[in-house]
This record gives structure tokens, sequence and C-alpha cells, in this order.
């Protein structure tokens, strides 16, 4: 219920190769919700959520993209100075080292949904829980 299929995508660091990528998903009526992108001089790896995930991974693999999916969990939090500080603290305070984590605004006034990866999602998801954190359904996600 709360974890959100991401779609990891490896790109040549290239000029024009992210624009074809997401021009890609536009032509085939893929929204995406939410975008990171890491790159070093020679390759990136573009990480996205999309309101339809299996579809959008199907178009790129169709397309000579390396896909691959992988769970995260949203947070929601306040969108006010501290809100991001404040699930980060509980995060440190319980020793849950994460893999990465990107945040974004949506339609709420003055929240944010915190997208967060470590290695064992059900004891953060638990964690998170425990400290009444809301976490967003991956449904709600997808439909933003």
């Amino acid at each position: 219920m709360y974890k959100i299929t991401q779609l990891s995508i490896f790109l040549e660091n290239r000029r024009g190769k992210l624009y074809n990528t997401l021009n890609l998903l536009a032509k085939n009526d893929i929204n995406i919700r939410a975008l990171f992108l890491a790159d070093t001089t020679e390759f990136g790896i573009l990480r996205l959520v999309v309101q339809d995930p299996i579809k959008a991974k199907d178009i790129l693999e169709e397309n000579d993209h390396i896909v691959k999916m992988t769970p995260i969990i949203g947070a929601e939090l306040d969108d006010t100075p501290g809100g991001l500080s404040t699930v980060l603290k509980i995060i440190k305070d319980e020793e849950i080292d994460l893999e990465y984590l990107y945040a974004f605004t949506h339609e709420k006034t003055e929240k944010a949904i915190l997208l967060l990866q470590a290695d064992d999602l059900d004891n953060l998801i638990g964690i998170l829980t425990a400290y009444k954190v809301p976490l967003v359904p991956a449904e709600e996600v997808y439909n933003l």
C-alpha cells in the first residue's frame, strides 16, 4: 500500500538524451509525478515516479532504455522551514541508512512529499508510522 514503484533509467550523458526520454513518455501520455537526476560525466540515473509505472517501463524498454523498478516510500511533511529536518532527525536517531531521497510539493497547501529509499523499507515504514509521520499511499502519489 505504501510502497511506490519508482523507475530508474540509465542514460548516457549526451546532449538531448534526457529530452528524448522524457518526450517519449509525454508522447505516450505518461505524466511524471516526481523526478530526480544524478549524473556523472559519462552517464546518469534518472529516477521517476509516474502515474503508470508498468506502462512507462514497457514503453522505455521497447525504445532501448535500461529500466529498473524500485520500491520507495513517500512521507508527507510540512512545507515549512524545518519540516524536512523533523523527519530526518527521526531517521538519524533511529540509525536508518538512506540510499537517497528527493521531495516535491503538490496541491495540498503547506505540505510536501518526501520520497525515500532505504535497504529495509519495511523497517523504515514501521519507524515512521511509530513516530506518526504520515505516509502517502502509492495510489495517491500516482494520481496527484
